[in-house]
C-alpha cells in the first residue's frame, strides 16, 4: 500500500472553494448531495478532460484547478485544446477533508475496471458495493462517452510524480520540462479501480495522474505547477 507523507494543508473555507466554480454550472450532485461543477472551455480539435479533487483531502489538487481557473477566468491563459474542465469531483470530501465520497467510497477504486476488487467498508481504498456504485463515477463515466477525451489530466497529491497510463509518456515529458518531477508508469502499489486503468490500461487513452507534492502551501500550488499544466493543455 501506500506510504504515507505529510497531510494536505485545509483550505480555510472550502465551501467558498466550492461555491467559486458555481458558475460553470452543475453537471450532477455527489453522494452527499453536493453539486459537482464542471463545463467545457471552449478551444480547439484536442480533446482534454482536466479534473482534480477526485481525493477531497488532496487539497493541492484543487488549488491548482482554482489557479488555473482564475487565470482563464481573467483571460491571462487561453489553452488551445477543448477542456472538459471538473475542480472539484468529490465535493463530499472537499467538504469533510476526507478522501472518500458521503458513501466512505474511494472514487478512485470504484471505476469498471477488470480489476476491480471488493473490499470492506471502513478501508482506505474501499471501493464500493460494486464497480460503478456511486454517482460521481457515473457521473465521469457519462462524461467520458459523450466528450470522447484524447488526453486525461487528473491532479492529485502525494509524493511528486507524473504517473503514466496508457501511451501519456510524450504528454508527461511536455510536463516534466517545466516542472522536475519524476515520469512513472508504475505508482508503486496496486490501484484497481482507478481512472488510470479504465481509460489509460483498458481503453488506451492517454491518461496522467500528476501526483503534487503533498503538503506545499496552497498558495504556491498554482505558481508550481502552472507550468506543468499549461504545457498539455494545447
Amino acid at each position: 500500500m501506500a506510504d504515507e507523507v505529510k497531510p494536505a494543508e485545509r483550505f480555510a473555507d472550502a465551501k467558498a472553494v466550492l461555491a467559486h466554480f458555481a458558475v460553470l454550472g452543475q453537471l450532477g450532485s455527489s453522494a452527499g448531495g453536493n453539486p459537482i461543477y464542471g463545463t467545457k472551455l471552449k478551444g480547439g480539435i484536442r480533446r482534454v478532460l482536466f479534473l482534480a479533487g477526485v481525493h477531497g483531502n488532496e487539497t493541492e489538487g484543487v488549488a491548482a484547478a482554482l489557479g488555473f481557473f482564475n487565470e482563464y477566468q481573467e483571460k491571462k491563459i487561453s489553452p488551445r485544446a477543448e477542456i472538459f474542465f471538473i475542480p472539484v469531483f468529490n465535493p463530499d470530501g472537499l467538504l469533510a477533508h476526507s478522501r472518500h465520497n458521503a458513501n466512505g467510497v474511494d472514487l478512485n477504486r470504484n471505476l469498471p475496471t477488470q480489476d476491480w476488487q471488493k473490499n470492506t467498508p471502513g478501508d482506505k481504498y474501499y471501493s464500493g458495493p460494486m464497480p460503478g456504485s456511486e454517482p460521481e463515477t457515473q457521473l465521469l463515466l457519462q462524461v467520458m462517452a459523450d466528450f470522447q477525451p484524447d488526453f486525461i489530466l487528473s491532479l492529485h497529491s502525494w509524493k511528486p510524480m507524473f504517473n503514466t497510463n496508457g501511451p501519456a509518456h510524450r504528454e508527461a515529458q511536455k510536463m516534466a520540462q517545466e516542472l522536475n518531477y519524476p515520469i512513472t508508469e508504475d505508482i508503486g502499489y496496486p490501484t484497481p479501480g482507478s481512472l488510470g486503468t479504465y481509460a489509460g490500461h483498458e481503453r488506451g487513452i492517454p491518461t496522467i495522474t500528476f501526483e503534487i507534492e503533498r503538503g506545499l502551501p496552497l498558495d504556491t500550488v498554482w505558481p508550481t505547477v502552472r507550468g506543468a499544466i499549461l504545457a498539455v493543455l494545447s
